[in-house]
């Protein structure tokens, strides 16, 4: 366990846990759950940060006794694994493999080595849109946004040789993991608050509770189960050009939303807008949509197919999507045209689970 400030007594005691039959938590319930109909009922709520975020988890007031506890249980169980994933700790075991990999194989966790290699999966079914190995690229753009400048063109060629999770190789067998290059490093900020949210559902569910939602930053949720009389979760989908209003809700069970964008973070040099997301096939941020949220099985695939598929944009991320083994919804909010409304383009988005308005 993780140094986090919060442990369970923390969370049955009330420094960390919101409980509400209508209104506690109210204000962030209203922003994840939207003001429209389907509406949301009597709930209760727990809350951490970890990942940079804040993470809840949602049940129903009226489940089993022990639901706060295996909640508060879920909430420990990210925390352990931001220790393990977080490239900003130096002790994390993915920080000790992105140092050692380049020169010699790293045996790591059954469960981290299964999640690289569905990374590895994921990209090449993207097209390397979404990639894990990209660690470089990130860190030469954090450093010069520091510096309050870009990236030279010679600076992004360099940088680019020392990215992508085919220079990367999987054993099995062992768990091991090895970098045929040095420079190569895994940054999981794609990918990772998604599996945090996944591990956390099945651990709720592993423990009896059936009925939840669980969200990290807002921009991941799974939700199972049934809510308020409802066949699923009411979920607000925001406007991604005044992300305090709800433009669309989305009734979401046994089933995972992601939303990628760059409202939010990204910064501005010499009068241009440069986003946080980048195609590492080019080393350049991506400016083609407003947003992207994917509708997929899981939180972990939904995460980095949003990414992708926001790298990629519409006409081919449709293609991508028709290609996938498992069935994935899309919605994209593409660029308004001059004096054009906001119109999303929705991509096997069953119509009785999309409410919008």
């Amino acid at each position: 366990m993780s140094d986090t400030g919060s442990n369970r007594r923390d969370f049955l005691t009330g420094r960390a846990v919101r409980t509400e039959t209508e209104r506690a938590g109210s204000r962030l319930a209203d922003e994840i759950i939207g003001a429209n109909r389907p509406s949301r009922g009597p709930t209760l709520m727990l809350r951490t940060t970890a990942m940079a975020c804040d993470f809840d988890v949602m049940v129903n007031g009226d489940g089993p006794k022990t639901q706060l506890e295996v909640a508060s249980n879920a909430l420990e169980l990210v925390h352990e694994l931001e220790q393990q994933l977080s490239v900003y700790r130096d002790d994390s075991e993915l920080s000790q493999l992105n140092r050692r990999a380049s020169q010699e194989p790293v045996t790591v966790e059954a469960g981290l080595f299964d999640l690289l290699e569905r990374a590895r999966t994921l990209s090449e079914l993207t097209g390397g849109a979404f990639d894990p190995a990209s660690g470089a690229l990130i860190g030469l753009w954090k450093c010069c946004r520091s510096e309050d400048r870009i990236p030279t063109s010679n600076e992004i060629e360099q940088t680019l040789a020392m990215c992508g999770v085919s220079h990367v190789n999987f054993d099995k067998e062992t768990c091991e993991i090895s970098f045929r290059r040095p420079g190569i490093e895994f940054n999981l900020g794609a990918i990772g608050k998604g599996y945090a949210v996944e591990r956390a559902g099945e651990s709720l569910l592993s423990h009896g509770v059936e009925n939840w939602l669980v969200h990290g930053g807002r921009s991941s949720i799974r939700a199972a189960g049934t809510h308020a009389g409802h066949d699923g979760w009411p979920v607000g989908l925001q406007n991604p050009l005044i992300p305090d209003k709800p433009f669309a809700t989305i009734l979401l069970k046994n089933a995972a939303l992601a939303t990628s964008g760059t409202a939010v973070q990204w910064f501005r040099y010499q009068g241009r807008r440069y986003g946080h997301i980048l195609d590492v096939r080019t080393g350049w941020p991506v400016e083609t949509l407003l947003s992207v949220s994917v509708i997929a099985p899981d939180s972990a695939m939904a995460d980095a197919l949003s990414t992708a598929f926001f790298v990629l944009g519409v006409e081919k991320s449709l293609q991508c999507c028709d290609n996938l083994p498992d069935s994935v919804g899309a919605i994209f909010f593409p660029l308004p045209k001059h004096g054009q409304t906001l119109e999303p383009i929705l991509h096997n988005v069953a119509p009785e689970i999309w409410f919008p308005g």
